[in-house]
């Protein structure tokens, strides 16, 4: 049975909306102007309410593919960069218009990874956006489809369709509460499109068993439900609560602010420290350690900081102060630490030859810099 009112959801005082292209265009490709100006209403409402909103909007090349006059939306990676450079202005044009009649300012944002994995460029652009949010302004971010490429980060993630861009925002920003529309009624058990019997799910904690979840079906989109919940799960473990809703109901996004049992839920855990969570979240890897038993168990169970002795391969090109996947020995994903010195001092490290400046037991990767899978922290 569904649970009753959301109240958590309901007094969220900073929300994050992430808005899908299928919520924002419709079965032709055009924009869906009314669902997109319905959005814009329910965030004034809130603003002029007192509550903080970020918009995280896909859109943009949907909007230069009809532009360019292209029958369909490209596949090829500079054309969608193209799309993208003449869809944006018109996107961020939409919005405007929207708050304006409202009595609201917007204002444009774009980003790609590299703007969070420099710590010092992060925090920039924290201090940015709360300065907005303080003036009223909503923020209309983006992904920088213009310049943005997969090869940004060599062991990093795509931001795919805004959804885990949304879910850092929400993290980084310190939101309450992240909603995440799209063109379905929330998460399901299994497939409802193979699957009649398909049963939507209410509730969700972030580190439940999750059912599989797909990819993007045909369409102009990127992001699927995989990535959806990958992002509501960032969320939920940042202390962000998330809601997977659909975009196309009429009210939809004004039921969800409610409090009302629409969608999946993916409550909220206590978060990480913001330092923890950009190791965690923000910034790509740039390289691997592999690790043997005796360390794993030495972070997992004692607290202890990574040192040289444990790590049995060392894979990458990576400078002190970057950020690192740690593996285990079966191959599981242990956590994510910054690391003292570069590649090539690690694997001389590694084999008994300690750089300058290290001494004793000092370690790799320490403790304070460590994040382990699943929010356990070191």
């Amino acid at each position: 049975m569904a649970d009753s009112r959301r109240t958590e959801v309901a007094a969220a005082e900073r929300v994050v909306v992430k808005l899908g292209t299928r919520v924002l265009t419709d079965a032709d490709g055009r924009p869906a102007l009314a669902r997109l100006f319905e959005v814009v209403e329910t965030a004034a409402a809130l603003v002029r309410g007192g509550t903080e909103v970020l918009l995280v909007s896909s859109g943009a090349v949907g909007l230069g593919t009809e532009a360019l006059g292209l029958e369909e939306t490209p596949s090829e990676l500079v054309a969608r960069q193209a799309c993208a450079a003449v869809g944006q202005p018109r996107l961020v044009q939409l919005y405007a218009q929207g708050f304006e009649q409202k009595g609201l300012c917007c204002a444009q944002v774009l980003l790609t990874e590299s703007d969070f994995e420099n710590r010092a460029r992060y925090l920039n652009l924290r201090r940015t956006l709360t300065a907005l949010l303080r003036r009223q302004v909503v923020p209309v971010i983006n992904e920088n489809d213009a310049v943005a490429t997969e090869e940004l980060a060599l062991y990093g993630k795509v931001f795919g369709d805004n959804d885990r861009l949304s879910a850092l925002v929400a993290a980084k920003l310190d939101a309450d509460l992240l909603v995440l529309l799209t063109d379905v009624d929330g998460l399901y058990d299994q497939d409802p499109s193979l699957h009649p019997d398909a049963t939507l799910i209410d509730t969700l904690d972030p580190d439940d068993p999750l059912p599989e979840a797909g990819g993007s079906r045909s369409g102009p989109g990127r992001g699927g439900m995989a990535s959806k919940l990958e992002a509501a799960s960032i969320a939920a473990r940042n202390g962000c609560h998330a809601v997977i809703a659909s975009g196309l109901a009429p009210g939809g996004l004004a039921r969800v602010l409610a409090g009302e049992p629409v969608g999946t839920h993916v409550r909220a855990r206590p978060g990480l420290a913001a330092r923890k969570r950009w190791i965690a979240y923000a910034t790509a890897t740039r390289g691997r350690l592999h690790l043997d038993e005796g360390a794993v168990r030495a972070l997992r169970v004692a607290g202890a900081s990574l040192l040289a002795a444990g790590v049995q391969e060392v894979e990458g090109d990576f400078h002190e102060g970057d950020v690192v996947d740690l593996y285990g020995p079966s191959g599981a994903h242990v956590g994510r630490g910054i690391v003292y010195c570069d590649a090539a001092t690690a694997r001389r490290w590694r084999e008994g030859l300690r750089p300058a400046g290290a001494r004793g037991r000092h370690a790799l990767v320490h403790r304070r810099d460590l994040v382990l899978v699943a929010g356990e922290e070191a």
